[in-house]
């Protein structure tokens, strides 16, 4: 999981990551997307590939990108410990923001 994490820090690789989730690409693709020349998204590309996020194939005289859902599955049940905290706090903004609604339409009402 951290070779994962370390990979997806950097935006252009997200990109590519992104990009793949959709479906496979073929390097040429893969470079049309980010505005860097096609060395450094072939070296993006093997980042990826060492961090286990995407696999290679060959086809014919192209090189074909896939991703590998296992590392981002490892990552989601990381972050699933924490999704929690998240949803609590989430619910318990949204409790005040309703409470506060309803304070300022009780207000309203008996001001008239």
């Amino acid at each position: 999981m951290e070779n994962a994490l370390r990979a997806l820090a950097d935006p252009n690789r997200r990109t590519l990551v992104e990009s793949l989730a959709h479906g496979s690409m073929t390097a040429g693709q893969l470079a049309a997307q980010l505005p860097i020349a096609r060395p450094g998204v072939s070296r993006h590309l093997r980042v990826l590939r060492e961090a286990g996020l995407v696999e290679v194939r060959a086809d014919a005289q192209r090189r074909v990108y896939s991703l590998r859902a296992e590392p981002l599955a490892e990552v989601d049940e990381w972050l699933g410990r924490y999704r929690a905290l998240w949803e609590r706090r989430l619910d318990a903004l949204h409790t005040e923001i309703e409470r506060g609604t309803r304070n300022r339409t009780h207000e309203r009402r008996s001001t008239r």
